[in-house]
């Protein structure tokens, strides 16, 4: 049994290996615009090179470490290095280039390459204490973290997350304007989603991270909604903030936060006694067990890179001891609880990532 444990995890830390090299040169593939080109046609190494405006004995290189990974096909492996075509197939242009498809994944080489930018910080923190705070994960995690959900945000917001809480429907449809903040807003993606289900509402999303804002807004610009949503870079939980919502959202952001309670009191002031809370965060377990649910494994790892030493940064430990990215359902309605809710409806809404919470004020 030791023998066969031991063999075990070499093979697996060897596909990790793998898996880590595919990650790292499916950035740079994308990065330097690689994929796109060989998407249109079959190329050379200097062709392409030549195209992406790229040195071409790196690009060689890349070509036939891609071609040896099989993400990338060849047409004569036996002819010369610098005449040798090669394509990217039609059935990984989705996965890799379809930024309106839910099965686009990119996004996720982008957040790993930016979860591993503060590793010695995130050392010192486990050694001494206290976090990592969002600004040092860097620009790639960002753009890979707004990108990542954007195509759920724009597809499945208006047509079933927010179609789940019927009355909550009909009001966005309604006049006066429904408002709605969105707290936590990143790169914009959830408000515009809400702001193009709804062409009535008007939209207030809010978020600390300054170039999140900067990027959320350039997507309002571009979306052509700067009539409609409006990006605020604030704290929320501000007392200056006195406007009343009648739907109150945070998607994927409460457990990142230093003080969910605090965040969650904010929500319930904001809708006042009619307006609706929508949560959305990690479909993990109801309790931790060895084996894990179906994406644990994923949560755990975003939790000990990234989610729990932000999360700590910002004063999670003297605040609930630091949420992390495995946020069980008791979990929240603690919280809510504990921030003046009266009750949590888990919704009937179908997502392999996330579950959807409404809170009743």
């Amino acid at each position: 049994m030791t023998t066969q444990q031991k063999e075990a995890l070499i093979e697996r830390l060897l596909k990790s290996v793998a898996g880590t090299f595919d990650i790292f040169t499916i950035y740079i593939g994308d990065r330097l615009g690689f994929y796109q080109a060989l998407a249109d046609g079959w190329l050379t190494s200097t062709e392409l090179a030549t195209q992406t405006n790229a040195v071409e004995r790196y690009v060689r290189e890349w070509l036939e470490q891609q071609t040896v990974t099989g993400i990338l096909e060849v047409n004569d492996e036996n002819a010369p290095a610098t005449t040798r075509r090669y394509h990217l197939p039609a059935g990984h242009v989705e996965a890799l280039l379809d930024r309106d498809s839910l099965d686009y994944l990119t996004p996720l080489t982008y957040m790993l390459v930016g979860v591993t930018r503060p590793l010695t910080s995130l050392l010192n923190a486990y050694r001494n204490g206290g976090g990592v705070p969002y600004s040092e994960y860097g620009t790639m995690f960002r753009e890979g973290q707004a990108a990542i959900n954007r195509s759920m945000f724009l597809q499945q917001l208006g047509t079933q997350w927010l179609p789940a809480m019927p009355d909550v429907h009909a009001r966005l449809q309604a006049d006066p304007p429904a408002q709605v903040a969105d707290i936590g807003c990143g790169g914009g993606w959830s408000s515009i989603g809400i702001a193009q289900a709804y062409p009535k509402v008007q939209v207030d999303g809010y978020d600390l991270d300054p170039p999140s804002v900067e990027l959320a807004r350039q997507n309002v610009r571009e979306a052509r909604l700067i009539d409609r949503v409006t990006i605020h870079q604030c704290d929320v939980s501000h007392p200056t903030i006195t406007k009343k919502y009648d739907l109150v959202t945070a998607f994927e952001c409460i457990h990142d936060l230093g003080n969910p309670v605090g965040a969650l009191q904010t929500m319930r002031r904001l809708v006042g006694e009619n307006g609706a809370v929508l949560i959305a965060d990690e479909r993990v377990g109801d309790r931790f067990t060895a084996a894990g649910n179906d994406v644990e494994w994923m949560m755990y790892g975003w939790s000990v890179l990234h989610c729990l030493p932000v999360g700590m940064a910002d004063g999670g430990e003297s605040h609930c001891g630091g949420t992390g990215t495995v946020m069980r359902t008791d979990t929240l309605q603690h919280y809510a609880q504990a921030a003046g809710f009266r009750d949590v409806e888990v919704l009937p809404i179908d997502n392999f990532f996330f579950r959807f919470y409404r809170l009743y004020p």
